[in-house]
């Protein structure tokens, strides 16, 4: 598949905010990573790539980590503050 720079670019930063997004509302419950994954119904190995950004989530598990902690999938993506 064919980035433009800019595309390719701004598909990063996307990556990188979700990662940091899933980590920081985790820790903001207080809790595990195990206890994240289980509740997404995948295993902690899994869950730990996608918080340290090693591996894109699919779109359905965006959608559920956006229902289990209340924020929409823009905020997740970094698209909206909020």
């Amino acid at each position: 598949m064919y980035y433009s720079g800019l595309v390719y670019e701004e598909n990063d930063a996307t990556e990188k905010k979700l990662a940091e997004r899933m980590a920081e509302l985790r820790k903001e419950k207080g809790w595990t990573q195990v206890k994240v994954a289980d509740s997404l119904g995948i295993s902690a190995v899994c869950y730990l790539h996608y918080e340290k950004g090693q591996r894109v989530p699919p779109l359905g598990l965006i959608v559920a980590v956006a229902k289990l902690y209340d924020v929409s999938a823009d905020y997740l993506l970094g698209i909206a503050q909020y």
